[in-house]
């Protein structure tokens, strides 16, 4: 077992077993949804940027 975390081997094999089980694909079902603003960014730190990207701001 490697002690470091390898990302470009680990995601690499996910990326390619989720491929051929056609992950990425819509499955159809359910009411279409959107995700307004990402998640909290790395440092959890908001910033205006998440603001302006919510769209819910008055004109």
């Amino acid at each position: 077992m490697e002690t470091r975390y390898n990302a470009k081997d680990v995601e690499a094999r996910w990326h390619s077993a989720w491929a051929e089980k056609n992950s990425f694909a819509p499955s159809g079902k359910g009411e279409p949804f959107s995700v307004v603003i990402p998640p909290p960014n790395v440092t959890g730190a908001l910033h205006l940027g998440h603001a302006l990207n919510d769209g819910t701001l008055p004109p």
